[in-house]
């Protein structure tokens, strides 16, 4: 069986993931960094669909944790499917914007992909197969006030799936991002979407699911030519 390893899959989106490639037959590597009994919860639903569920917890920023998580394992099992989900955000505007604030976005939204995916490249290789999909933000592309070490880690992430995408892309290795709109989970609880809506053209919130089905997708055998892409899951917010 085919495996998935999704970082930052105990809730949300990332949950969403795991759950549709577990209905799609990828076994789970669902990686968290502290929210144990969310993890547990995950896990249990998708142990329900007959499917196994490994979990792993770690800090996606500190390189060494990763390492030791991940390296040794991946040599020896590497995934079919790496899904990079970390994400965390500190809004701010920029003038009253600590460096604590910023360090934090960059260290886990953008340099987290690198310490995740130095570790399955190699195998990858060797093996002449994979996908590679990094969720993005609709932030990352249009930009967004208060959000500026969000949207600036997004747009890195960005350019470093496009940039991986021309280096191993002739090993078979499809690399591309999915790029969330305004999506209801629990990060956009707080938000007050009547204030704008008008900027949506459809008019609503997106769904995980809507994400994770695109996700699935990408990662499956119906697709043979996507690569190097950012494909936008937002309602028409950016066009």
């Amino acid at each position: 069986m085919k495996t998935a390893l999704i970082i930052g899959g105990s809730r949300g989106i990332g949950r969403a993931i795991a759950v549709r490639l577990a209905q799609s037959g990828f076994t789970i590597w669902l990686t968290y960094k502290s929210n144990h009994d969310a993890a547990n919860l995950v896990k249990k639903e998708i142990e329900a669909l007959g499917v196994d569920c490994e979990l792993m917890a770690f800090d996606v920023a500190n390189y060494q944790q990763v390492q030791e998580a991940l390296e040794k394992k991946c040599m020896d099992n590497v995934p079919e499917v790496l899904v990079y989900n970390a994400g965390i955000t500190r809004d701010n505007l920029m003038i009253w914007m600590s460096k604590e604030e910023w360090d934090t976005v960059i260290d886990t939204n953008l340099n987290g992909f690198y310490n995740v995916t130095r570790q399955l490249i190699f195998p990858m290789l060797q093996r002449k197969k994979g996908h590679i999909i990094a969720i993005a933000s609709v932030s990352g592309q249009i930009g967004q006030a208060g959000q500026i070490n969000y949207a600036a880690s997004k747009a890195g992430l960005i350019g470093a799936v496009k940039s991986l995408a021309r280096e191993i892309g002739k090993k078979n290795i499809f690399v591309n991002a999915v790029s969330p709109g305004i999506i209801d989970t629990e990060m956009t609880e707080e938000l007050d979407f009547n204030k704008i809506k008008h900027l949506v053209p459809l008019q609503c919130m997106g769904k995980a699911s809507d994400v994770a089905e695109t996700v699935e997708f990408l990662c499956s055998e119906r697709q043979t030519y996507i690569h190097g892409q950012v494909i936008g899951v937002n309602g028409g917010l950016a066009i």
